[in-house]
């Protein structure tokens, strides 16, 4: 599921010139369907761990943790219901 939607977001770009298991931040939006800045706040906040890379701070997120933030968010929906 994610690395069929990583492969059309962001810049038009592959995820072949990435490491394979870190994402952009753009890629992780197209897969939470939400915005970049809500992205950059999960990740900010520290919801959402992530790896902050150099002076400039270029974000990135890996697959695993994408992985296990939804599998725990539906976890939490799966509580909110019973």
């Amino acid at each position: 599921m994610i690395e069929t939607v990583v492969k059309t977001a962001g810049r038009n770009s592959e995820v072949e010139d990435l490491p394979p298991s870190l994402l952009r931040p753009a890629e992780v939006a197209e897969v939470l369907n939400v915005s970049v800045s809500q992205v950059y706040t999960l990740m900010r906040t520290g919801e959402l761990a992530a790896l902050k890379i150099g002076r400039k701070g270029v974000w990135r997120v890996s697959r695993e943790t994408l992985e296990a933030y939804i599998a725990q968010l539906e976890a939490d929906a799966r509580a909110r219901t019973k």
